[in-house]
């Protein structure tokens, strides 16, 4: 079996996915991400503390809802922006009656893909 480079490590289960969208604060933070925002600029528009926010932005990337990524600036002064990273989500259950989740995420770009990977590089070093 040949492993994807850009599949996550670590698959959230169901249970930290559904915690995640079941969170007022998360659902106000995907509802507003219309294109890659700031913490700064997602605190302005959703009204949340930077505080709660970052905890919050923290849950919806490791549940793999939000994606993080890197704007370059030239000041030096990088930014990390944040995406939904999915576009529809089903839950199931399986033969066993235990909860399964399918996450169905959008098309990557090869320059998606390449920035994701040097993402993975810089985080390494």
């Amino acid at each position: 079996m040949v492993r994807d480079p850009f599949a996550s490590e670590s698959t959230p289960s169901a249970e930290e996915i559904c915690s995640a969208l079941d969170d007022p604060d998360c659902r106000e933070i995907i509802r507003n991400l219309e294109e890659p925002m700031t913490a700064s600029e997602l605190s302005k528009r959703c009204e949340i503390p930077q505080s709660t926010l970052y905890r919050k932005l923290e849950l919806l990337t490791e549940s793999t809802l939000l994606e993080e990524s890197t704007e370059i600036r030239q000041d030096g002064h990088h930014a990390s922006k944040y995406s939904v990273a999915f576009d529809e989500i089903t839950l199931g259950l399986d033969e066993d009656r235990s909860l399964s989740i399918d996450i169905e995420r959008p098309a990557r770009t090869a320059d998606e893909r390449l920035a994701e990977l040097w993402s993975e590089v810089r985080k390494e070093t």
